[in-house]
């Protein structure tokens, strides 16, 4: 455990220097001043200090976002000085991906449900231009060897966070909460009949117009059971949003079937 007085002394510019003396290699510092907790992805093989300013915090996630905090940066591979999680901040070499990195820190966006789509498409789109394995075709084996797992990891996270459901299972999964495979058996039956019934009337309809209105239904459906989830997960009801999961399941799979429908023409 470091004491107040010992931080105090790191946060200056003579503890910067000798931070490295204090801290064992191997572990990463993850300090909040006010209020203080440590992260349990807080330890992993880190060795340099660095201090974090931001706006929104969220405990658990490795960038807090609204207090000032302790970190420990990863070495890089190539030069051996601090490296960010995409690229070296001295030699500029790409980094290895990390797989085990929260997707929000990925996409620089806020660990909450509620998210600007726009800018996590546009960040997204930034990352990509600078890590797409064509900028890499003249480097070593090694650095498009971890250009193409850069490249497929923050596919990967945009995948999951840009839309609501995979957004919402993510999240859950974050907080240890699983959503189990197949039917629901403590769903609630009227909510199980709403679906089969809408279900068979889109598979007895042949008309275009039906169609489009059982997506309209659809799409009501899961815009008030997104508002829902994140006034769940805002309140840390996590119970709730697993029903709400379920339900977001049910008609996702509804909306997909009318897409095929109208895809096909009927």
């Amino acid at each position: 455990m470091i004491t107040l007085c010992r931080l105090r002394f790191l946060l200056t510019s003579s503890g910067f220097n000798h931070a490295h003396k204090c801290i064992s290699d191997g572990q990463r510092l993850n300090i909040v001043l006010h209020p203080c907790f440590a992260s349990e992805r807080a330890v992993s093989s880190y060795s340099n200090v660095r201090v974090v300013k931001g706006r929104n915090a969220v405990k658990g996630h490795l960038n807090l976002r609204s207090f000032s905090t302790v970190t420990l940066n990863r070495l890089c591979w190539n030069c051996g000085s601090s490296a960010e999680l995409f690229f070296c901040s001295s030699c500029n070499a790409i980094q290895p991906a990390d797989d085990k990195t929260n997707y929000f820190d990925i996409l620089n966006c806020e660990q909450r449900f509620s998210l600007d789509t726009q800018k996590l498409q546009k960040r997204y789109f930034e990352l990509q231009r600078s890590l797409h394995p064509d900028n890499f075709g003249q480097k070593s084996l090694k650095e498009q060897e971890y250009s193409e797992e850069q490249s497929a990891l923050v596919n990967k996270a945009y995948r999951t966070l840009q839309k609501p459901l995979s957004r919402a299972v993510y999240m859950l999964e974050l907080q240890g909460v699983l959503l189990k495979e197949g039917a629901d058996a403590s769903a609630d039956p009227a909510f199980l009949l709403e679906v089969m019934e809408i279900n068979e009337s889109l598979a007895e309809t042949q008309s275009q117009d039906e169609v489009n209105a059982i997506g309209r239904l659809v799409r009501e459906k899961l815009k008030d059971l997104t508002e829902q989830m994140n006034s769940s997960l805002n309140k840390g009801d996590l119970l709730t949003a697993k029903g709400l999961l379920a339900q977001m399941k049910y008609f996702t799979n509804i909306e997909e079937k009318v897409k095929d429908r109208i895809t096909e023409g009927c």
